[in-house]
């Protein structure tokens, strides 16, 4: 099996654009990305789209040929729809299929278009990845899904608002410098102690916001990446996907994330590491809680024993595992389908030295990826490493 190459990376602003369509939106992270890689659009050879809730907001099912069309590339092309998991499910199976040698070049990506429509008509867009019959139907939304987890943790393992605040703080405080994220505003863990409640505990610094954006990658063989004389220092090594149970009720536990915890496992040995060989990563903070329970499953902390990593230092941006150093969704923002694939551009910008947060991760040679769906009933994580060009 060939070495997948991420060659390029492209990113919109995350934020609200809701005069744009998502195609339009993809369009530019999609052409951003092969700028980045030096590819010509007529060597793509498969597109990968995820969109989660495009019937929704924009009336339009059916859209990987029209991502393929936004970008000028006359190929197959898939849309993959698995909830806020939507575009890292497409790079897995991008990845497999370079891997195989079924594609050379592939363009990966998502967008989401979410604030043309009312608050209510977006929460109750979003409310669908969880489950309708049992869940949606009893009024249930993914704050107060988010919220029932929060308060399981503390039960069981202990932990405060306090400790979570200062996930909301570190993750503010990375996106300061990063053009793409839509808030770039720092916090006082006071201001989020005191910022309104949302669904207790959580509050609303707790929660990432509402957000449109795109985001792509160019993965290219290895084969391909020497024929073409690319500058792709960075590899996707691994990858690993997990599910749970859709309805919080119907499950044994749900204050971890044993989805997430295959999903890693999984990665890290198609890799051939361990949680100990990371030196930063980006995980699914949709809500603050979310961080927490990413970084347990990851295997960077025991169960139990995550909850006050930022208060400690241990996850900030100058600690021993950096974690969301783009600003997380919490700060970076979250357009559902293109969440997964900003991980890994946001990444691949830290190995190579390129981003404006790299000086706080100059040694670092692996990372990983950690995009989860609904309540993380899905989840799906990626190993990159700085390999040679």
């Amino acid at each position: 099996m060939t070495n997948v190459r991420v060659a390029g990376v492209g990113l919109t602003h995350f934020g609200h654009h809701p005069e744009r369509t998502s195609r339009d939106l993809f369009a530019e992270a999609g052409l951003s990305a092969l700028d980045d890689a030096d590819v010509a659009a007529g060597d793509v050879e498969s597109v990968y789209y995820g969109n989660f809730m495009g019937e929704l907001s924009e009336h339009q099912g059916h859209q990987g040929p029209l991502a393929a069309e936004a970008l000028g590339v006359d190929a197959p092309a898939t849309r993959y729809e698995s909830a806020c998991a939507s575009s890292g499910v497409a790079l897995r199976q991008a990845v497999r299929d370079v891997r195989n040698g079924e594609v050379d070049v592939a363009v990966v990506g998502g967008a989401e278009r979410m604030n043309n429509l009312e608050t209510a008509e977006s929460t109750e867009a979003l409310a669908i990845a969880a489950d309708d019959l049992y869940e949606v139907r009893a009024g249930m939304t993914f704050p107060g899904a988010y919220a029932l987890m929060a308060s399981a943790y503390f039960e069981q393992f202990g932990g405060s608002r306090e400790d979570l605040a200062h996930v909301a703080v570190k993750n503010h405080a990375n996106a300061l410098g990063n053009d793409h994220a839509q808030y770039q505003k720092e916090i006082t863990v006071e201001d989020a102690m005191e910022s309104p409640p949302v669904a207790s505990p959580l509050h609303l610094y707790d929660a990432c916001p509402v957000t449109d954006g795109a985001s792509a990658v160019v993965l290219v063989g290895e084969a391909y990446a020497e024929s073409e004389d690319l500058d792709a220092p960075v590899a996707v090594t691994g990858t690993g996907q997990g599910g749970d149970k859709m309805a919080l009720h119907d499950r044994e536990d749900v204050a971890t994330s044993p989805a997430a915890t295959d999903a890693a496992e999984e990665a890290y040995e198609d890799a051939g590491v361990s949680a100990d060989d990371v030196d930063l990563a980006e995980v699914h903070d949709c809500f603050t809680i979310a961080e927490v329970l990413a970084t347990e499953s990851l295997g960077f902390f025991e169960t139990g024993e995550g909850v006050d990593a930022a208060r400690r230092g241990v996850t900030t941006s100058d600690g021993d595992l950096p974690v969301n150093l783009s600003g997380g969704l919490k700060a970076k923002g979250h357009p559902v389908g293109a969440t997964g694939t900003s991980q890994v551009a946001e990444l691949t910008k830290l190995l190579r030295g390129d981003h404006v947060n790299s000086e706080h991760v100059p040694d670092a040679t692996t990372a990983v990826a950690h995009n989860a769906g609904g309540t993380v009933a899905s989840a799906v994580v990626h190993v990159l490493e700085e390999v040679e060009a």
